[in-house]
């Protein structure tokens, strides 16, 4: 009886170890799952709130409230001269979101995220229908820039070829004024653009949630195990 008992010790504290490690990754993903339901029913809120104005989103944002995916209405004109060019697959094809400064009335300057265009129309001269002149009413999504990712490229500057949205060396290179540059950018709504580019619908703001997935399959896991070590416990002793 002793020999056996310690014959099952050290797979049993395996077992246990394992049998841990699962239900607490299950837990993890249930608790992921809950934050992540919190999180698209806020994004879900602020996108069919009614649209900011830039003095009230630049209030709150400076007072520390996070104004992502809020509407956001401007007026000004857009600085087609200096557009940058942020690459993009979008739907499997190879093309170029268009930034362009917005600059308004009173002095402050904005990039616009005006949408998408492939590959062959990057140049500005080929889609000159939409390069909107005069002063232009936008309403759009409040975005804020993510950071550069671990494998994503450096941007060129030099050849307007950018892998990520740094805002700042976005304004350096269209001569803005860091102090007049608004720290965040707006995707724009407008779908209705001359010539059909850039095509300015919002990306969609849906975030992925898979977390109920995986909280069953590391359940799932816990369970399997439960049953090969009920199984190897039954074997052992029909051996003895």
């Amino acid at each position: 009886m002793v020999a056996m008992t310690r014959s099952l010790f050290w797979p049993s504290l395996s077992a246990a170890i394992a049998l841990l490690i699962l239900l607490s990754l299950g837990t993890w993903q249930l608790q992921r799952l809950a934050w992540k339901q919190d999180l698209i029913a806020s994004i879900k809120a602020r996108s069919t709130a009614e649209p900011l104005t830039l003095e009230e989103a630049m209030r709150r944002h400076a007072a520390g409230e996070d104004v992502e995916f809020f509407p956001l209405r401007l007026r000004g004109r857009f600085d087609h001269a200096n557009e940058k060019h942020l690459y993009r697959v979008e739907k499997g094809k190879a093309g170029w979101r268009v930034f362009t400064p917005l600059r308004t009335r009173q002095g402050r300057a904005i990039m616009v995220d005006r949408g998408f265009v492939p590959d062959e129309l990057k140049a500005p001269e080929r889609r000159k229908e939409g390069l909107l002149e005069g002063e232009r009413e936008v309403i759009g999504q409040i975005r804020y820039a993510a950071g550069q990712g671990l494998f994503t490229p450096d941007n060129v500057p030099q050849e307007n070829i950018w892998y990520w949205p740094d805002l700042g060396a976005m304004a350096r290179e269209s001569r803005v004024l860091q102090e007049r540059l608004v720290p965040f950018y707006v995707e724009d709504r407008n779908k209705a653009v001359p010539g059909g580019w850039p095509r300015g619908a919002p990306r969609s703001a849906e975030l992925p949630n898979r977390h109920l997935e995986y909280a069953i399959t590391w359940y799932s896991l816990a369970l399997a195990l439960i049953g090969v070590y009920i199984a190897y416990v039954r074997t052992a002793l029909k051996k003895r």
